[in-house]
């Protein structure tokens, strides 16, 4: 039956080599998800550095999840990301590989292969698994160390557009910026996250983002955040007052998108919404009439169980 196949995910971003399979039932059978090596004192990898890595690693996590002879057998589909976004012109090398892979394994095991953006892959990731699954339209958030889009996405008009976003540099970005600048290691967002936790905030150094039709620009947080932490030693404060501003800005945002497009549903996804500060935030600050749902933190950070879930839609119906 085709029901009892399995769908193969493969997943090369910038930060991680993912590769996940899971059945019809969304059950994950299989979910390796390992950082790629970034050295001290650096802000992330170039392309080049980035695809070889992940050639390098993708061998051996493709045969652990295949070592398995029931899930091997019952391989249906292989899906991968080949680019960021579902738009066109959106390119970046680092897919190339995932997306290399992905076809040979296919070709050899017989099965097809489908084609996602990595963007449309943590979407899925959350939404599958959440009340919100069935429901158009709704907007989904996308905060990642190269991505903050708002998303409107209606599956019963065809519809995948931008509404909302940053118009320079992406939420992790800011926060990765800052945590290096204070000797973490990259990726800093969980560790900025446990920071700014711990903080006890008792006066404001941080001006307000603004926003503006769903739109921010966030190249100014991270000056004011880089000047203050060169005049207040006490940098749990300033990650307090960093999130504080961040979180605050994702609900204007929110509440801007909900009114000007009648929209009362709301996905987050992507690593910096992994954040329990901004998530405690939201939860107690937004309008209670929204419905704002948030994933699980191996769901909503980089993966490829949302590309297997997409792929397996197509030998499932």
């Amino acid at each position: 039956m085709q029901s009892e196949l399995l769908s193969l995910g493969i997943d090369t971003s910038n930060y991680k080599t993912s590769v996940a399979v899971v059945d019809c039932s969304g059950k994950v059978l299989f979910n390796h998800q390992e950082y790629l090596e970034v050295k001290k004192g650096e802000r992330g990898l170039r392309q080049s550095e980035a695809f070889f890595q992940h050639v390098q690693k993708l061998p051996d996590a493709i045969q652990k999840a295949l070592s398995d002879f029931a899930i091997r057998e019952n391989i249906g589909a292989v899906s991968f990301s080949t680019r960021p976004r579902p738009i066109e012109g959106s390119y970046m090398p680092v897919f190339t590989a995932g997306t290399g892979y992905g076809k040979a394994i296919a070709a050899a095991m017989g099965v097809p292969y489908y084609e996602y953006s990595h963007q449309e892959g943590h979407i899925e990731a959350i939404r599958f698994y959440s009340s919100l699954k069935h429901v158009n339209p709704l907007i989904c958030f996308h905060f990642s160390g190269g991505t903050t889009e708002a998303l409107l996405v209606d599956d019963d008009k065809g519809i995948f557009e931008i509404v909302g976003g940053s118009k320079d540099i992406a939420y992790g970005q800011v926060l990765d910026r800052v945590g290096v600048s204070l000797g973490l290691d990259f990726p800093c967002g969980e560790a900025l996250d446990q920071m700014a936790m711990r903080a006890i905030g008792h006066r404001d150094i941080l001006t307000p983002i603004k926003t503006r039709e769903g739109y921010v620009n966030l190249s100014g947080i991270e000056t004011q955040c880089s000047k203050a932490l060169e005049q207040h030693p006490q940098m749990e404060l300033i990650e307090e007052f960093c999130f504080e501003k961040l979180s605050r800005s994702i609900l204007e945002m929110t509440m801007q998108l909900s009114y000007e497009y009648e929209i009362t549903n709301f996905i987050y996804a992507g690593g910096v919404s992994c954040s329990q500060y901004m998530r405690n935030f939201l939860v107690e600050h937004m309008y209670k009439d929204l419905n704002i749902v948030f994933g699980k933190p191996e769901m909503s950070a980089d993966n490829a169980i949302g590309v297997a879930l997409l792929g397996g839609q197509n030998i499932w119906r």
